[in-house]
């Protein structure tokens, strides 16, 4: 007579690690086929857990999505925090912020497509935690635009508002190609060159002194 396999059992975690594991192989799939593609129970399959498991933790993919997004931004800040740490001058860290902003868009552009396809989409967005951490996460910028103009480094007259929506809009705008898979991006350069075109209109100008 022919023995059915054993079943494999997911090994017993901790709640808080069972919430990562799902996180980690829902950010996965979601990357490789896509937020509509996905199914829960291949979201359950790949971390050896029956369908049901999942909606202990989350009541519907879409707020399972939300969370994945919701974890990248918690990433993101406490790197964002630990490079401007170490930077001295206004003009460095916006430097910084730009190009740790257009390294996020080339190593995660699937994660970047679903914030703009999917959530920001979303007719509740503007309401929702996920728009707070981007709130928060833009605020770095406009924290050291301000920061640049206390200390006189950067001119006084330049609304921090306008420039986070500048930056991220106009980096967005640029990368639209790179998002859907069409040529390639040079942070690097791309960066610098972000950098340097809004520092020349941030920095304080020289006092004319008339004899």
């Amino acid at each position: 007579m022919r023995l059915a396999p054993a079943r494999v059992h997911a090994p017993r975690l901790s709640r808080a690690q069972r919430i990562d594991e799902i996180l980690q192989a829902a950010r996965e799939l979601f990357c490789e086929k896509g937020y509509e593609s996905t199914l829960m129970s291949e979201i359950a399959a790949r971390i050896g857990v029956v369908e049901g498991t999942l909606y202990k933790y989350f009541s519907t993919k879409r707020e399972l999505l939300l969370r994945v997004l919701e974890h990248w931004y918690e990433e993101m800040f406490g790197d964002c925090a630990q490079d401007l740490v170490s930077l001295s001058s206004a003009r460095a860290r916006l430097h910084q912020l730009i190009w740790r902003h257009l390294r996020s868009i080339r190593d995660y552009p699937q994660l970047c497509r679903l914030m703009f396809r999917e959530a920001r989409a979303d007719a509740g967005y503007r309401e929702s935690n996920l728009h707070a951490l981007n709130r928060r996460y833009t605020r770095f910028l406009m924290d050291v635009v301000e920061q640049g103009v206390a200390t006189g480094e950067f001119r006084h007259d330049m609304p921090a508002e306008l420039l986070r929506d500048l930056v991220y809009g106009g980096i967005e705008h640029h990368a639209w190609s790179y998002f859907n898979g069409r040529g390639r991006l040079d942070i690097d350069r791309l960066a610098q060159r972000i950098g340097d075109l809004l520092c020349e209109g941030l920095i304080r100008p020289p006092e004319i002194l008339i004899p």
